[in-house]
């Protein structure tokens, strides 16, 4: 029973939370509420994955060490009195008041996108007759992915932090971002509209599927550097402790299923093995570099004069791609301020942003076959 009624408490919570989003579209004429809901989404689910950041960078995952409440409660008022005794026993611990505010209400940001995303599931039903069954299944996938990115996050406080699965609940969450940004771009259209869209499509989506594997790998990279705590393994730049080949255990260090600090044998992880992750990352970096700015310098001259949407694109893209570079130096040279790091996975959920947006304008066929076609 007291299950029942935690979960019924944490469901007004998150219907309280939906409803702010809610009614603030209701007061917006422009355009269709489907379509301004479906952008309230991205937002808020890019605001969750930086928030996400600031919890685990404040140390706050195991703010409160149960799942889905705190202490078998709704919110940490609730749970004070648990809250003190632990913070009186570890004041230095996982769990304090703060952590445990900025838990919940990261859990709260989580329900609140999985109930907008029933919303928009139902707005979709209500439209089949108008759009088809498109926009219903992507919504369908989309909430079953949200659940899943769910299972992911409690697994993340019952599994003690493990650094694999805190790294696949940001994968998950990223995937979600792109999920969403891809949904909200399209153009569902009424069901036997006659109207056609032209577009001219100067991107390559040969080079854009490879920027899209490039940061994928580059972000599970920077999420692993994270969830293992290696960011100051090489506190000096841009050499790793004075050495362009540092130290490195490879296999100690990306064997992927174990817990938070340890080996695969349960002892305490090596230096050796926490320079391994770090440099990997900044390694792998200017591979990242070279890809996204051909790709940058690629889409903006093509697009400069005939699609100036995809040459502004173009540039937030290259300009956050220097963002990371910056805030990843920041990481090392000022020993991972907040600020910096929260700005550098927020960089990173912006890269995947962009290039979600970039599909719109991509084609399978070269500028030059497409010239080829149209003169024909």
């Amino acid at each position: 029973m007291s299950q029942l009624v935690l979960f019924l408490e944490l469901a007004m919570i998150a219907i309280i939370f939906a409803g702010l989003p809610l009614a603030y579209l209701w007061t917006r004429p422009s355009y269709s509420f489907f379509t301004k809901l479906n952008w309230i989404l991205v937002f808020m689910t890019f605001d969750l994955i930086v928030f996400g950041a600031f919890t685990r960078l404040t140390d706050s995952g195991l703010g409160c060490p149960d799942w889905p409440g705190c202490y078998g409660t709704s919110n940490p008022w609730h749970a004070i009195g648990d809250i003190q005794v632990a913070q009186s026993a570890l004041p230095d611990g996982p769990v304090t008041v703060m952590k445990a505010w900025i838990e919940m209400i990261h859990r709260y940001l989580a329900m609140t996108v999985g109930i907008l995303i029933v919303v928009q599931l139902g707005l979709a039903v209500g439209k089949m007759k108008s759009m088809g069954k498109k926009p219903l299944f992507g919504s369908l996938a989309l909430l079953l992915l949200v659940c899943i990115q769910g299972a992911f996050g409690a697994w993340t406080v019952t599994m003690r932090l493990q650094p694999i699965i805190v790294t696949m609940h940001l994968m998950l969450a990223l995937v979600l971002l792109a999920s969403l940004t891809a949904y909200a771009q399209q153009n569902w259209q009424e069901k036997g509209s006659k109207i056609l869209e032209f577009r001219r499509k100067p991107i390559s989506a040969t080079l854009l599927t490879i920027a899209f594997v490039v940061l994928t790998i580059q972000i599970f990279l920077g999420a692993w550097v994270s969830t293992n705590y290696a960011v100051l393994a090489c506190p000096d730049f841009p050499t790793c402790l004075g050495s362009l080949w540092p130290e490195a255990n490879w296999l100690e260090g990306f064997t992927l299923w174990r817990e938070l600090g340890r080996n695969a044998a349960g002892e305490y992880v090596s230096p050796a093995s926490l320079q391994a992750i770090h440099w990997t990352h900044r390694v792998f970096a200017v591979l990242v570099l070279m890809t996204l700015s051909f790709l940058t310098f690629n889409a903006c001259g093509l697009a400069a004069s005939v699609l100036p949407p995809v040459s502004r694109l173009s540039k937030l893209l290259f300009a956050l791609l220097i963002l990371q570079v910056l805030t990843g130096i920041s990481n090392v040279v000022f020993q991972w301020p907040l600020s910096a790091a929260l700005m550098h996975t927020g960089g990173s959920a912006a890269l995947v942003f962009c290039l979600v947006r970039m599909t719109y304008w991509a084609s399978w066929q070269s500028p030059i076959q497409m010239k080829i076609a149209k003169l024909i």
